[in-house]
């Protein structure tokens, strides 16, 4: 009789069918600015950050980036999003040499590179990130 009930109601379980498909991968990071340094940090970002995201796409490494910027919802909140739109997760492998040509060709040489950092430490706090999947209803 358990058998039965199993099979019964075990094969409808599997019978169903998603409402949605799996869509594009989005890297998000969470950012804290500074007091004060909310327009110094999105500035920052245009010349450098923004630049890096639009030769990917030219190079077809990303799809999109969005940069969204609100108001933290308490003090220990985040209050800037960076999200970067990958194809999908294959597309995120094996691509270390092109970023690091990108990288290169915007930001310079490894003292730029770290004068860059130096400079966004005193600006904001990197509160963590995620890969998160796009959920697309059929």
């Amino acid at each position: 009789m358990l058998f039965l009930f199993a099979i019964t109601f075990g094969t409808s379980v599997f019978a169903q069918t998603r409402s949605y498909t799996e869509g594009s991968v989005w890297a998000a990071s969470f950012i804290k600015t500074n007091a004060g340094m909310g327009q110094d940090y999105l500035n920052s970002l245009k010349t450098t950050w923004k630049a890096v995201h639009d030769e990917a796409i030219k190079q077809g490494l990303v799809v999109s980036y969005k940069i969204l910027d609100g108001e933290a919802a308490n003090p220990e909140d985040w209050n800037v999003l960076l999200l970067v739109e990958y194809k999908n997760l294959a597309s995120m492998e094996g691509t270390d040499d092109k970023w690091d040509a990108i990288y290169k060709k915007v930001i310079g040489d490894e003292a730029a590179s770290k004068q860059l950092r130096d400079n966004r430490v005193s600006m904001r706090t990197i509160y963590g990130g995620k890969l998160l999947r796009e959920i697309v209803y059929k």
